[in-house]
């Protein structure tokens, strides 16, 4: 029987050569080394005043010179050192658990209009990322499913979307189909987080916008997850109760991602999980059941710094080399043509106002990266510039629900274009 998705390693390292000596990095190991490159990314934004001008969140930093490093380590000597990934793909279904569970019905009709209004935006953004995509591959003389791999199958789908696609692709007959969606997924990372904050920043100074003023007044809306645990008074049984809910979102979204596999539905196993959070949640009231959502949220920031580390600083940048040019093409007009959406089209149809820039920032790092480089992006801006509830409400459920179930039908229909059957043909 196939494995179901949810189980699928996403892992970037390639195996070492048989010639050199190796380590794999695994186990308390990798969390040790991701909380120091976290801590490292810390300290250089906060010397660095380019990187805290320009709202680069910590991750990134940390993690891009994690993966320099380890790319020089590997360059220079006889020894590679490679990652075990399946931690941090369970953080990533711990994450998108706790977006799910804080997604109660009366939260989703607050979002209302601004969240429809964003799909729509979202939906008419795939279209024109795969389009780019496409010429770009044509443009260069590369088989216009590359040009789908390089729109929003990585970029707006990320490594899950990429590898599954990617496997697809390969079996009709486009040969490292799977390598290229995986690097311009990782690309995606990098260039969402470095792109998010300084666009959203520059569109408040802009404008001379300002968080509303009920918002800028409330310590409660300000706090950020390094104080919560302190001010909402998170107690031993908040976070028991938190962990049991999360068990089982991962156990019942694996069931569901299973049954769904075998019946030929292919689903990323972080949205079953999240859609099992959702119905969770919602049953928790009327069956008396108490969840804590500063546990959850604290939980869920946890999971969403971790895995950002992790994913940057595990980056095999040697083998992204081996197709530097064109990746480098698509994803400087990818960002190129992000950037123009997320200030022309996002930032206007979202109300021109301080929430709007804060979503542009998101939207960026969702459309480029995942839906944790879109958070990661909003927090970074909104510790700087002050706190958007609305942003940091319509943003993930847009990214971790919506999104990916549009992208699956406009994906299914450039598959289904002329010129691209008759490519494969």
């Amino acid at each position: 029987m196939p494995e179901p998705l949810l189980s699928i390693p996403v892992t970037l390292a390639q195996a070492p050569d048989a010639t050199a000596r190796a380590h794999e990095i695994s186990g308390t190991q990798i969390v040790v080394l991701a909380i120091l490159v976290l801590y490292l990314g810390e300290f250089i934004t906060r010397h660095v005043r380019f990187l805290r001008d320009n709202n680069i969140p910590t991750p990134v930093t940390g993690g891009l010179v994690c993966s320099i490093a380890v790319a020089l380590i590997s360059w220079l000597g006889d020894f590679s050192i490679s990652f075990d990934l399946s931690l941090r793909d369970t953080l990533l279904l711990i994450f998108f658990s706790t977006i799910g569970l804080g997604a109660r019905m009366r939260t989703l009709v607050t979002g209302g209009r601004a969240l429809v209004v964003l799909v729509i935006g979202c939906a008419a953004f795939l279209v024109v990322q795969d389009i780019t995509g496409i010429a770009v591959a044509m443009l260069t003389d590369r088989h216009p499913g590359f040009g789908l791999l390089g729109g929003s199958i990585s970029f707006a789908g990320g490594h899950g979307t990429a590898i599954a696609w990617g496997e697809e692709a390969t079996k009709a007959g486009l040969v490292g189909a799977s390598e290229f969606g995986i690097a311009c997924a990782t690309f995606g990372l990098i260039f969402g987080g470095l792109l998010g904050g300084p666009v959203a920043g520059r569109l408040i100074r802009r404008h001379r916008l300002e968080p509303r003023s009920d918002e800028a007044a409330t310590p409660e809306s300000a706090k950020t997850d390094d104080t919560a645990m302190d001010d909402d008074h998170v107690h031993v049984n908040d976070i028991i109760g938190t962990i049991l809910a999360l068990g089982l979102c991962l156990g019942f979204g694996d069931t569901v991602n299973r049954y769904l596999f075998a019946q030929d539905i292919k689903l990323p196993g972080f949205l079953t999980a999240m859609m099992v959070g959702i119905v969770l949640t919602n049953l928790a009231d009327p069956l008396k059941f108490k969840l804590s959502k500063p546990a959850i949220d604290l939980v869920g920031g946890v999971s969403l710094q971790l895995f950002l580390t992790m994913s940057l600083m595990s980056m095999d940048l040697l083998s992204l080399m081996e197709s530097a040019s064109v990746l480098l093409m698509i994803v400087l007009a990818q960002s190129l043509v992000i950037t123009c959406f997320a200030v022309f089209v996002v930032f206007r149809i979202m109300g021109r106002d301080y929430d709007a820039a804060v979503i542009s920032g998101g939207f960026m790092g969702m459309g480029l990266g995942a839906t944790p480089v879109a958070i990661a992006n909003m927090d970074a801006i909104t510790r700087k510039y002050g706190p958007s509830t609305k942003a940091l409400l319509v943003v993930p459920l847009v990214g971790a629900f919506f999104i990916d179930i549009v992208n699956a039908a406009v994906i299914k229909f450039f598959i289904g274009l002329p010129i691209l059957q008759r490519a494969v043909e």
